[in-house]
């Protein structure tokens, strides 16, 4: 049985769980959504799915946990809203978890990009110059936001005024233009097949960013090389050029979306891939130290834990043989809420003190950490086009380590560190 699923005695069997759009997801084409609140799932490639269920046990801590396969399906809702539902495998004896959603939106509301069939019954209490009315409205207000999401999808870096005092990390379901971009296909994609297809598998993967109050989230394209073996010569030259366009050809890698809360100015920054490819190797400085900027300063307790980090995943790549990780991608996350520091010595008085004053949650305050606590996860994500001589199934079988991917993570440690040391740190 898949460890997302266990028996539960109070829902039947038939009960699948609505899929919510993944408010985080900064990159990649391949919509991910949000089973629970540490579970993710995403549509099932098979080398991927090999990929999890047999990688080396010293690389675990630097992917997220794989924690099985569901079935997904493409339905309506009540209020005639297209949302995928997933559902436990056949024969997977035992039920989906029962998830608490009442601090989300309504659905209506976290599925507004999705393709509302507008229902409207006309009846004799109902005149129909009043339905007619009601229907061109709603045809100008899907109209609207049909414009809106157009302009967002077009728009490479944005900028967004969040309310402080409210939950900031409930806002964000409404702003992340690739997320909605991302799920707006997925529908689209499974809606075109659902005559043909209306089953299809995702696997299941750890919300990495479910430790965070507001996550910041980076998300970088690996390694000098992104097309796989198996890409067509198209693919393969439209995949060439790209990296040659871009910072990937002279760093091995580059900017494929970022999402940053700047507590200073009370603003959250989108940044996609389209403009993450125009960045020079300058630019791309300047996009790491915005993405460990809050608007005031810069959050120098931050670079030393993905040094850290980068350094260790590093040594772990150079010891495995025949792999390639082709279009790959780095994450680096960490949180734009910031704690108040207190020392580990400091008072049980202080302490109390200090949590009376953090229990108003609306004034943007948490409990108390110790110094030195600041956390910063570094992740990699995305194996589609992974390839390994253990795979026993690939035309090409590469020799040695992956070097265009060690060689982009060894200029984001020159480059962090250059950052570090320039800033004084």
């Amino acid at each position: 049985m898949s460890p997302a699923f266990r028996a539960m005695d109070v829902e039947p069997r038939t009960k699948g769980i609505l899929l919510e759009p993944f408010v985080h997801q900064v990159g990649g084409h391949s919509c991910v959504l949000r089973l629970n609140e540490t579970t993710l799932c995403k549509p099932l490639v098979p080398r991927e799915h090999q990929f999890y269920e047999t990688l080396p046990a010293e690389m675990r801590k630097f992917t997220p946990q794989y924690k099985g396969v569901v079935s997904v399906h493409f339905e309506e809702d009540e209020d005639r809203n297209l949302c995928l539902v997933a559902y436990p495998l056949k024969g997977d004896h035992g039920t989906v978890d029962i998830v608490d959603n009442s601090d989300c939106e309504p659905k209506s509301k976290l599925l507004r990009w999705t393709n509302k069939k507008h229902h409207i019954l006309e009846t004799e209490k109902t005149p129909k110059d009043w339905v007619r009315q009601h229907r061109k409205e709603e045809k100008m207000k899907s109209h609207k936001l049909e414009e809106e999401f157009e302009w967002l999808k077009k728009s490479e870096v944005l900028y967004y005024s969040v309310e402080k005092k409210g939950n900031i990390s409930s806002q964000l379901k409404h702003y992340n233009p690739w997320s909605m971009k991302c799920h707006q296909q997925q529908l689209q994609r499974m809606k075109d097949n659902a005559k043909h297809r209306n089953q299809y598998k995702f696997i299941l993967l750890e919300n990495l960013t479910s430790h965070y109050e507001v996550p910041c989230v980076l998300d970088l394209k690996m390694g000098t090389r992104q097309h796989g073996d198996d890409a067509s010569e198209e693919k393969a030259a439209n995949q060439i050029r790209k990296c040659q366009q871009s910072t990937s050809a002279v760093i091995g890698v580059r900017v494929c979306g970022m999402q940053v809360y700047q507590a200073g100015t009370g603003q959250l920054m989108f940044m996609n891939k389209y403009h993450g490819r125009k960045l020079s190797v300058q630019g791309f400085k300047e996009a790491l130290f915005q993405f460990f900027h809050n608007g005031r300063y810069l959050r120098r307790e931050l670079l030393s834990p993905v040094l850290k980090k980068l350094a260790e995943l590093k040594a772990v790549l150079e010891r495995q043989e025949s792999y390639r990780f082709y279009s790959s991608s780095l994450l680096v996350i960490y949180d734009g809420k910031e704690w108040p520091e207190v020392a580990l010595d400091s008072d049980a008085e202080d302490l109390e003190d200090l949590s009376e004053e953090s229990a108003d949650e609306s004034a943007g305050a948490y409990a108390y950490k110790p110094l030195g606590a600041s956390s910063v996860d570094v992740r990699m994500i995305d194996f589609a086009h992974t390839t390994c001589r253990l795979y026993g199934e690939d035309s090409v079988v590469h020799e040695g380590q992956d070097a265009g991917y060690i060689f982009g993570l060894q200029s984001l440690i020159d480059i962090v560190t250059e950052i570090s040391e320039e800033s004084g740190e």
